[in-house]
């Protein structure tokens, strides 16, 4: 029996696997690696697939220091810069959205966080948007505190997404103006107020696959259930914009390991798919089972039309739980 195989006997028996197996995995065939990244899938997922589309409610201008960052106020980017979006146009793009066939939506603001008058006219928003559609709402907000968590599920937010980013290791050759224990309090916070959280990272920022692995540890350790994987779609003006694009081979071999460590999560192709000229077809045979659909914050993406006639041929079931 292969060591891919062996491992994936492991997992599917209810076994997790320990940092050093995932490392030794990482190097392993990937042909073999993602077809049992993808019988783990239907195991502990079955069929089910998490579409979220998401939409920029407040662009521009964050005080952070992100080097893949395009809103980074660091930067010369030209991306535009505006305030939060209205009630009227943040609910516009829901129903457009929940109509087109997604389950999930987010609202994402740029900046280290909203103020609580921000929050308080976000629960607005939200508790419009739930009697108006019956679209699940999610939201990236940045270093939010406890209460601000508490209203907001309240409302109506069922999740919160706060990307780790990279292992962190790594994390202080990204970003400076904050730690990574501050992404740890805040994703704790929202899990302590009884939301859902979605964390995962992005991958070609100079990490080496160590980093990934280590990523991967923290988010299982936290509990964590929705995983996003992005693939850094280098922005002209930020300090990343001469990186290196990984290759499809690169993602769908993070996507397989991944899957083999948080076997029962839904691990979601994020940013950057734009970029894969099959439009993640085969990461979706190597593990994945959620996406992002639509455009990015500043970046194009795959519409709800095209995404659901890929899962359908696919034989996935769009739901939300």
């Amino acid at each position: 029996m292969s060591y891919v195989s062996e491992l994936a006997a492991k997992v599917l028996s209810g076994e997790s696997i320990t940092k050093s197996e995932a490392l030794e995995l990482y190097k392993q065939p990937l042909e073999e690696l993602c077809s049992k990244a993808n019988e783990i899938r239907e195991k502990f997922c079955a069929e089910k697939f998490d579409m979220c589309t998401i939409i920029n409610a407040k662009s521009g201008r964050c005080s952070e220091n992100c080097k893949f960052c395009a809103q980074s106020a660091h930067y010369k980017t030209g991306v535009e810069e505006y305030s939060l979006l209205s009630s009227m146009e943040i609910i516009a793009k829901a129903k457009h959205d929940y109509e087109e066939g997604a389950v999930h939506y987010g609202i994402v603001t740029s900046g280290r966080s909203l103020n609580d008058e921000e929050v308080d006219s976000l629960c607005e928003t939200i508790r419009e948007l739930k009697a108006k559609t019956g679209i699940a709402v999610c939201a990236s907000l940045g270093l939010l505190n406890e209460a601000q968590y508490r209203k907001l599920k309240a409302a109506g937010l069922s999740r919160i997404h706060n990307n780790l980013e990279t292992s962190r290791e790594h994390f202080p050759e990204i970003c400076t103006t904050h730690k990574f224990d501050e992404k740890i309090t805040a994703i704790k916070a929202a899990q302590s107020a009884g939301l859902e959280v979605c964390s995962g990272g992005i991958m070609g920022v100079g990490e080496s696959f160590e980093d990934r692995i280590n990523m991967a540890f923290e988010l299982r350790d936290l509990g964590i259930k929705s995983v996003p994987v992005n693939m850094l779609n280098p922005v002209p003006g930020t300090p990343f914009e001469n990186n290196e694009k990984l290759t499809p081979e690169d993602l769908r071999r993070i996507i397989a390991v991944y899957r083999f460590i948080i076997p029962d999560a839904y691990v979601r192709l994020a940013g950057g798919r734009g970029l894969l000229q099959d439009k993640g077809l085969s990461c979706f045979e190597s593990g994945a089972n959620a996406s992002i659909s639509g455009d990015m914050l500043t970046t194009a993406g795959i519409s709800i039309k095209t995404d659901i006639e890929m899962l359908n041929k696919l034989g996935f079931e769009v739901t939300c739980e």
